[in-house]
């Protein structure tokens, strides 16, 4: 049997300082809150805030074909959350939709390995229906996460989707490109720790640009850590470790948590979604990993 991954919603006074919202019980939302379709999971949450409304966008893996779908929550308080729909469906596995605004449209990069390449979507309408617009970077990339620093468009990419030991970097004047690969990259080769992306990369309250890392050295998705990127322009890269900022927690959580998605929502507030996984309750001896 699988280990069932759910959503949690954290809350601290640093994205590296967060713990479960003392308002809330985790997780969130489940696979039993998908009506839609008949859930294994849901996993890789992402957040984005349009006026008053919340909505998080997040993997749902399908029962009868294995296959990814994302699917959509809203919120009015970024706390208590209703599952919708499904969005976005494709013929290959769609996961990690990592989604963010740019120019007043709305876009989301998913992972889409059976594409062969990494993809772009645009909301045609926001949020409820999302349309292919580009190809980006061809080739197997997991959890491509994009980002503007210095005036360029930047996106980490993890090359290796199956070994989650390599880390590759892009960059473009413009968001549809074309991207090229940086000349330092990958940035990492040839280690698990730290290699895979998990989650949006952001601008910490103290001016930081941090990183989100898996580590999958002994378990897929058993932890994440932070980096703090030092130097990034066109020649150059270095980052920092800053350390773990989620790991193995109890119950919906105990397994590992993988991914993290923080929204700045005051000068010492920020707000989360996770996710985390377990076994099920009932829980056979013949057990495997998955990746979202």
């Amino acid at each position: 049997m699988l280990p069932i991954w759910s959503i949690g919603i954290y809350a601290g006074r640093s994205p590296l300082e967060l713990a479960p919202h003392p308002a809330l019980e985790n997780p969130v939302l489940r696979a039993a809150d998908v009506h839609d379709l008949d859930a294994l999971f849901v996993a890789d949450p992402f957040m984005v805030r349009s006026g008053e409304r919340w909505s998080m966008f997040f993997e749902i893996l399908e029962r009868s074909s294995e296959r990814g779908v994302i699917g959509l929550a809203s919120s009015d308080d970024g706390l208590r959350w209703r599952y919708e729909q499904v969005v976005l469906r494709e013929e290959f596995h769609l996961s990690y939709p990592m989604v963010f605004e740019h120019e007043g449209q709305h876009y989301m990069v998913p992972e889409t390995l059976g594409a062969d390449c990494v993809r772009l979507y645009q909301a045609d309408p926001f949020p409820l229906r999302w349309r292919h617009v580009a190809d980006l970077v061809a080739g197997q990339h997991a959890d491509s996460t994009l980002f503007v620093h210095g005036a360029r468009w930047w996106m980490f990419t993890c090359s290796k989707p199956y070994q989650n030991d390599t880390l590759r970097l892009y960059t473009a004047d413009a968001l549809l490109g074309p991207w090229r690969e940086h000349p330092r990259s990958p940035v990492i080769d040839d280690d698990t720790t730290h290699a895979r992306p998990g989650g949006r990369v952001i601008v910490d309250e103290r001016g930081r640009l941090l990183r989100f890392a898996q580590d999958c050295s002994v378990l897929y998705g058993q932890a994440l850590a932070a980096f703090e990127i030092v130097e990034l322009d066109e020649q150059r890269y270095a980052e920092r470790e800053l350390g773990r900022v989620l790991g193995p927690g109890s119950g919906w959580s105990a397994l590992g948590m993988h991914q993290l998605d923080a929204q700045r929502i005051g000068p010492e507030a920020w707000l989360a979604c996770v996710d985390g996984q377990a076994w099920p309750e009932s829980d056979p001896l013949d057990r495997e990993f998955v990746e979202p």
